[in-house]
C-alpha cells in the first residue's frame, strides 16, 4: 500500500512549513504524507490539509490527517491516523466512510486485531525504537513486537518512531510493510534527497 510514510512537524522542519514539507516529501518519493499538527486550531489545520490534499491529487499520492477526523471530513483527505484515545476507529469509518484509509497506532499485538476487527486499514506499531519527536509513545517497542504484530494481523503494516537510514531495513524485514518517518525527512537539509534515498532503501530491503 505504501512504501515511505512522512509526518510533519514543523517544530523540526528547519523553518519551513507543513505544505512545504509535504511537497518535497511527496517529490523525494514518499508515498503517504501525514498532517500533524498538535494543538492547532480547527482553521489552521484545515487550511495546511487543504492545500497538502491539492498537492496529493496533483501528484497522485495519499494524504491523511492525524487525529482529527473533521479536518480530514472537510479537506477531502484520503484518510485519518488516530491514536488509542482518539474518536473510536468504528466512529470514524462511520463518518469518513469505507473508502477512506483509516489507520490507528498500535503497541500490542492485541490492540492491532482489535483495529483489524474494528475496519482499521492499517496499523501505525511503534515507537520502534526510541524516539524524541513523539514523547507520549510507547517508547523502543523494539523489532520482535513488530514481527508478532506483522503475523497476527493481514493488514498493512507502518513502523514508526526512531527510524532513519541506519535501521530502516531492519523494520522491513522485521515484518513492517511502510516505515513511517519524522525527523529523519523533516528535519534534513534536502528532504527530497532524503525521502528518496530512505524509499530506495526500503526498495532494496524487499529483494
Amino acid at each position: 500500500m505504501f512504501d515511505l510514510y512522512v509526518v510533519t512537524d514543523e517544530s523540526l522542519s528547519k523553518g519551513r512549513s507543513n505544505v512545504e514539507i509535504a511537497r518535497m516529501a511527496y517529490e523525494g518519493g514518499a508515498d503517504i504524507v501525514q498532517l500533524r499538527m498538535k494543538n492547532a486550531s480547527y482553521e489552521d489545520m484545515l487550511k495546511d490539509a487543504k492545500e497538502i490534499q491539492k498537492i496529493a491529487d496533483e501528484m497522485n499520492r495519499f494524504f491523511v490527517v492525524n487525529d482529527n477526523v473533521k479536518v480530514a471530513l472537510d479537506s477531502g483527505a484520503d484518510g485519518v491516523h488516530l491514536g488509542q484515545s482518539d474518536m473510536p476507529l468504528k466512529e470514524a469509518v462511520k463518518i469518513l466512510g469505507d473508502d477512506a484509509i483509516i489507520g490507528i497506532s498500535v503497541t500490542t499485538v492485541e490492540e492491532a486485531i482489535e483495529a483489524k476487527e474494528n475496519g482499521a486499514t492499517y496499523v501505525g506499531v511503534g515507537s520502534i525504537f526510541t524516539t524524541t519527536t513523539k514523547l507520549d509513545a510507547a517508547q523502543g517497542l523494539g523489532l520482535d513486537m513488530l514481527y508478532k504484530i506483522s503475523q497476527a494481523v493481514d493488514i498493512p503494516i507502518v513502523a514508526i518512531g526512531g527510524i532513519n537510514q541506519g535501521n530502516v531495513q531492519d523494520v522491513i524485514r522485521a515484518g513492517a510493510d511502510s516505515a513511517a518517518v519524522v525527523s529523519a525527512v523533516v528535519a534534513q537539509d534536502d528532504v527530497r534527497k532524503a525521502a528518496h534515498d530512505l524509499r530506495d532503501l526500503i526498495l532494496k530491503a524487499r529483494l
